[in-house]
């Protein structure tokens, strides 16, 4: 099994900026795509950004030019600098790997880490 700890959230004004990092219990080397995604109450979780394991990276239209996904695989970890944020970006952030991923490496069944709250307002 693999275990996703996120942290770094908290209460922001609109206009700041948060680093959120994502650690992995296990090994991200072999992960195809490593993604971060944000959900709130009633709504389906999205995905907000992703990076592949060729350091390609995609976005969700609302957050492009302000948020940047990054890894480091040395340390299993995987950032989410978020800029200018907006009272909109307001929700819990998870990360988590392709569904592909797991089955290849074995991983078990997908699970979900207790995300990190970020919480937008002035």
């Amino acid at each position: 099994q693999v275990q996703f700890v996120e942290s770094g959230g908290g209460l922001v004004q609109p206009g700041g900026s948060l680093r959120l990092s994502c650690v992995s219990s296990r090994n991200i080397v072999s992960v195809y795509h490593m993604g971060w995604y944000r959900q709130v109450p009633g709504k389906q979780r999205e995905l907000v950004a992703g990076i592949t394991s060729g350091d390609n990276t995609n976005y969700g239209n609302s957050v492009k030019g302000r948020f940047t996904i990054s890894r480091d695989t040395a340390k299993n970890t995987v950032y989410l600098q978020m800029n200018n944020l907006k009272p909109e970006d307001t929700a819990v952030y998870y990360c988590n790997a392709d569904t592909g991923s797991y089955a290849r490496l074995n991983w078990g069944p997908l699970r979900w880490g207790q995300g990190t709250q970020v919480t937008v307002s002035s």
